[in-house]
């Protein structure tokens, strides 16, 4: 009942802001390589890849949903671990032009397809920098946690990025 009342909260929250914005506004899609470092002892590095549509709410505030593929390459005995993120949340812009440097946050779930791997809560907060031409570099941790078990990664975001 607890994950149900979750979800559904979500679905409220999202079609909330979604109503929100105005009809005028623009919708950008952005696609971009992810190059990270894990923070756990296990994996020797990550690397995946994401597509985001972002609404924008007015120039300096957007709200971005992601989604998209990140593999943790195991060390040692590890096994690999692959899991597909799909998150919303808050980007906004210092510069009242609508590009420049940003601050980013974003939570959601990370959809394990290893074997066993379940579904994980995740949170990514990042600083990036956007150029007006649409190319996009930004520098995240992203946070996956699950029961006691937390792990995560550093990671640098290149992108590009187009009107729709």
């Amino acid at each position: 009942m607890k994950r149900a009342t979750k979800i559904l909260a979500s679905a409220v929250a999202v079609a909330a802001l979604f109503m929100t914005t105005s009809a005028s506004a623009q919708t950008k899609l952005g696609i971009g390589l992810n190059l990270g470092v894990p923070t756990s002892d296990g994996y020797s590095f990550a690397v995946g890849g994401d597509a985001r549509v972002q609404f924008d709410v007015s120039k300096q505030v957007s709200i971005p949903v992601t989604t998209g593929y990140t593999h943790f390459i195991g060390k040692d005995n590890v096994p690999d671990y692959g899991y597909i993120p799909l998150k919303t949340g808050v980007k906004v812009f210092f510069d009242q032009t609508g590009s420049g440097l940003y601050g980013l946050g974003e939570i959601g779930a990370a959809f394990g397809v290893s074997s066993g791997a379940g579904t994980s809560f995740l949170y990514s907060p990042a600083l990036g920098y956007s150029w007006s031409n649409g190319l996009d570099l930004g520098v995240k941790y992203e946070g996956l946690s699950k029961n006691s078990i937390n792990t995560g990664q550093v990671a640098l975001r290149l992108a590009y990025g187009f009107k729709l």
